[in-house]
């Protein structure tokens, strides 16, 4: 049976502009360059740079009937200056486009893989021989490691390559390989990737010992078992750790270091500036967030003209209409650039007076317990603004450039009821480990007794899950002879 009801529902929807203003405070600087510049090549009745002296005092528009005038949306005059001394003069953080290199630079020069099949012309090798070879250099990964099992290679052989062959060949392939630089490369596991590497040194006692330590009791180095190693092997303790440094001057990830030589230049712009003036905090936005943006003149021309015309046509009509849409969007993409700076200013502003012991020395043990909705209440927004702005910003202080999410941390009693923030205690917990004695390194057990000590009543899982953030091993792993 159908029914028709009349029922009021209250909703809360954002408008497009809302949505695009989020959008906009999110955007780090560079990604904000980028935003502006993709605007300004969409929208042709918004342009850049310094603005002109032109005359304008248009501020109405025909309708389609070309007889009745009605008043546009969009005033121009907001957007022009008659001024004789041009805005960019009057800043006194100026900023030129011309200034910084926007182009991200990157490393020259042939990938790691291919690095390898180059190595491969030094080998005697026949068309199947080299077809193999190359296809193990591809199945070969960032971190110098074949981590396929030679069945799936073999198969993988047959399927994509219609190459036929054996584990046997591909194994005598595989030796090829692993004699390419850099040394350990092609290895299957961690400890061939080792032992790889110091057969390719000359022979010295604590080596031939290291390569016995890694063949006959891999697991017992790992797991940093020394006693036993010591019992296993009947040698002194000064000879254990001449066979450990020789390990530990290997390299575990071979791949690694070519590879870090070929990405992207990561380039951090920071959004804000932090100096101290004469005891004081001073916040200044950084000027590429501050574009100088202006409405086309020759728009403006186009409206006076259609106003002048007495014979107005249909596609003139349409054109006006057009003209109209792409003001309106220049006009609320400027006002969403200056409501931007506004955010980011206020809010940044607010974190840095909360946190202004610690600006004013740089010790992190005196950042307060701040969370999001602190912020959030003080500067009457929603939080989900104060985290777009946190989460994704930069700002230059005189201990370094730090993301701002950085310092916003959750609370923690003390034994004598005081509020503390968890770096505080993870910065302890930091330096209790850099001073322990790695001879006996101290467990989670003992760790949150010297926090107890100390007045931070913490569980030892607590202890725990601190370690793992700070990435600081279990005891065992920290254990040196």
């Amino acid at each position: 049976m159908l029914k028709q009801s009349l029922h009021y529902k209250l909703l809360q929807k954002l408008s497009p502009q809302q949505i695009q203003l989020m959008k906009l405070i999110q955007l780090p600087t560079q990604a904000f360059e980028q935003k502006i510049k993709q605007e300004i090549e969409e929208n042709p009745a918004l342009e850049s740079g310094k603005e002109s002296d032109v005359d304008s005092d248009l501020q109405n528009e025909y309708d389609d009937s070309g007889t009745e005038i009605i008043e546009t949306d969009v005033n121009i005059d907001e957007y022009l200056s008659d001024d004789e001394i041009p805005n960019y003069r009057l800043k006194t953080n100026n900023y030129s486009a011309d200034d910084d290199e926007k182009s991200i630079p990157y490393a020259s020069g042939t990938s790691f893989n291919q690095f390898l099949k180059t190595q491969l012309n030094t080998f005697r090798l026949n068309e199947q021989e080299r077809q193999i070879a190359e296809f193990l250099v591809g199945s070969i990964d960032g971190s110098g490691y074949i981590r396929r099992s030679l069945e799936d290679i073999v198969d993988d052989l047959a399927f994509s390559a219609n190459i036929f062959t054996d584990i046997s060949e591909v194994e005598r392939m595989l030796d090829y390989v692993q004699k390419l630089d850099p040394a350990g490369v092609g290895a299957q596991n961690l400890k061939e990737c080792l032992l790889i590497q110091l057969h390719r040194k000359t022979e010295k006692p604590e080596r031939i010992l290291a390569i016995s330590i890694l063949e006959n009791s891999f697991e017992y180095f790992v797991k940093k078992h020394y006693k036993k190693l010591l019992q296993k092997f009947d040698i002194t303790e000064d000879k254990l750790k001449g066979a450990i440094k020789e390990i530990e001057k290997l390299n575990p990830k071979p791949g690694g270091s070519y590879a870090s030589n070929n990405k992207i230049v990561e380039q951090v712009v920071p959004d804000f500036s932090i100096r101290i003036v004469e005891d004081k905090l001073e916040l200044t936005l950084n000027s590429r967030n501050a574009p100088e943006l202006h409405i086309s003149y020759e728009y403006n021309n186009m409206l006076k003209g259609y106003a002048a015309s007495k014979n107005k046509t249909k596609s003139q009509k349409d054109a006006i209409q057009f003209i109209k849409q792409k003001l309106d969007g220049a006009k609320w993409f400027i006002d969403a650039i200056k409501q931007r700076q506004q955010t980011l200013l206020v809010t940044m502003n607010t974190i840095m007076h909360m946190q202004e012991a610690y600006f004013l020395t740089g010790d992190e043990r005196k950042l307060k317990p701040m969370i999001l909705k602190d912020i959030a209440d003080k500067i009457h927004m929603d939080i989900s603004t104060v985290s777009r702005v946190a989460n994704s910003k930069y700002v230059d202080t005189p201990y370094g450039t730090k993301l701002i999410k950085e310092f916003f941390s959750e609370s923690m009693m003390t034994d004598s009821g005081e509020e503390v923030s968890t770096r505080e205690i993870k910065k302890i917990l930091q330096t209790v480990v850099a001073e322990e004695s790695k001879k006996k390194p101290l467990t989670d057990e003992k760790l949150a007794g010297i926090l107890k000590e100390k007045g931070y009543l913490i569980a030892r899982r607590t202890v725990a899950k601190y370690r793992e953030q700070l990435h600081i091993p279990v005891a065992r792993l920290r254990k040196e002879i």
